[in-house]
């Protein structure tokens, strides 16, 4: 099934939708009718607010597209760093002796801007805007990192029964809209 992914960075929240993707970074979707709507969730987005420079911590806007889904076939909670599984499975031990790292679990969706000077390459200013070259990524997190709310570096992060739903549903080359 084609589909398409509307992100409300101001309600925290996920749609994944089956009707013509709308919408543009200044006007946010329409609200998805009940035949278009294949799946809602809360999300949680950067913590900084929503922005799109490199090393902001913030989440980007505007229209970008999944560029690769990592960890297909890891288990649930498998563990990521530069976007490889260390073959750890996140466990709350794991986390207390490494209570520094930001969890990235089970699946890597990565995103790629597709709007020029303002998520992809650099901006009338000549800032860094790349959020292929940023990382951001739709990613796992732990069940005790709050959802509904912003607290992440920047990325977009979901529980695992989502993301795995969102894994399955949003293929490389789905269209995401990252909307206030």
């Amino acid at each position: 099934m084609a589909c398409w992914v509307a992100v409300d960075l101001s309600r925290q929240s996920l749609e994944i939708r089956n009707d013509a993707p709308s919408g543009s970074s200044d006007a946010p979707p329409p609200a998805a009718g009940p035949d278009a709507l294949v799946h809602a969730c809360a999300i949680s987005s950067g913590l900084n607010g929503i922005g799109e420079l490199d090393g902001s911590g913030c989440t980007p806007t505007g229209w970008h597209v999944i560029r690769a889904a990592i960890g297909a076939g890891n288990p649930r909670g498998a563990v990521y760093r530069g976007r490889r599984f260390t073959g750890e499975v996140f466990t709350p031990e794991l986390a207390a002796e490494h209570p520094e790292r930001d969890w990235i679990l089970t699946r890597i969706l990565w995103l790629s801007g597709r709007e020029p000077g303002l998520n992809r390459g650099r901006n009338a200013r000549g800032e860094r805007v790349d959020s292929l070259r940023r990382y951001i990524y739709f990613h796992g997190t732990p069940s005790t990192e709050p959802m509904g709310v912003a607290a992440s570096h920047g990325c977009i992060r979901l529980r695992d029964d989502d993301l795995l739903r969102l894994f399955a549903e949003a293929v490389p080359g789905t269209p995401v809209l990252l909307h206030v």
